[in-house]
């Protein structure tokens, strides 16, 4: 019996289909034509709850150069807002090879890959960001050469970002610490949290001068979700989050001594969780490592599609 392969999250994926992926974006980004026809009339649905920039652009320009054809779906604009999910993905999997959604939940990322017929790639939710995470380890292993026995330090709020980075970076054997001094409840996920653990590569600490002594890349994420950063009904929270998050600001001070390469995942608020000369810095690969979601994407999409 044939079974769909989705990336719903890192959990179901081993070792060795992570590194395949890494790899293969590489590949891609290095020899992008001999890949110009790989999904030559295949059709990728894009749906859209929440705001994007890198998401939205790198899947369908990766579909465009790979030969295929994306369709951007405003959630608002569908009938996703009027019927059961379960009822509309069967519909649209008929006509579609591939479905990419950012969503706010991922239990209807979860219905709605057990109601498709064909591959569901988690574009973001409140829980998980794995296509980040597999574009942020492929950047890593394109500039150190590897990812086994690097140390990685994420500073900033525990959210979806960080729970896909922790997911990936044990799974290939890279060190990962968190300075994490608020978390957000939405993303809790104790499960991953404790195997991770398991795993001996994973910990947290408060002492982030500690943690960026000897680290091979320091990362970090916006300290308010995107959908909320200009809300005004959020002000009083994020007025809140700056003011626990501001001693946790990467900036020349911190990394002073440090050789670290400097990641984020954008979007960046320069001036909060990150400064902008750091941004700006020999060592930032912030825009190698958003650049990177293009191939990626490309990697993820040929993966599920069986491509590879």
């Amino acid at each position: 019996m044939f079974v769909i392969m989705h990336l719903l999250t890192l959990k179901n994926w081993t070792p060795e289909q992570i590194e395949e992926v890494i790899d293969k974006s590489i590949e891609i980004k290095r020899k992008p034509d001999e890949y110009r026809t790989a999904l030559k009339d295949k059709s990728l649905a894009m749906i859209f709850q929440k705001t994007s920039t890198r998401t939205r652009t790198s899947f369908e320009v990766a579909m465009t150069q790979l030969g295929g054809h994306a369709i951007y779906m405003d959630w608002r604009t569908t009938n996703l807002v009027l019927a059961d999910i379960r009822d509309e993905t069967k519909y649209l999997s008929r006509n579609v090879d591939c479905i990419m959604a950012r969503l706010f939940k991922h239990a209807d990322l979860k219905a709605m890959a057990e109601a498709s017929g064909v591959p569901v790639i988690n574009g973001c939710d409140e829980k998980y960001h794995p296509c980040q995470a597999i574009s942020d380890l492929m950047t890593i292993k394109e500039k150190k050469g590897r990812l086994a026995e690097l140390k990685l330090v994420y500073i900033g709020v525990h959210n979806n970002v960080c729970n896909s980075l922790i997911e990936g970076c044990t799974k290939v054997g890279m060190e990962i610490i968190t300075v994490t001094p608020m978390v957000n409840e939405s993303s809790l996920d104790e499960e991953l949290l404790e195997k991770a653990k398991r795993t001996g590569l994973y910990k947290t600490t408060k002492d982030v001068k500690g943690a960026v002594e000897d680290c091979d890349i320091v990362y970090t994420d916006t300290w308010v979700d995107m959908e909320f950063f200009l809300d005004p009904k959020f002000k009083e929270e994020k007025e809140k989050r700056i003011k626990l998050m501001m001693p946790y600001q990467v900036n020349k001070e911190l990394l002073k001594g440090s050789d670290a390469l400097i990641m984020h995942d954008m979007p960046m608020h320069r001036g909060y969780e990150i400064t902008g000369d750091v941004v700006e810095s020999p060592n930032s690969i912030i825009y190698d490592q958003s650049e990177n979601r293009l191939y990626s994407a490309k990697g993820i999409l040929l993966k599920l599609s069986g491509k590879t």
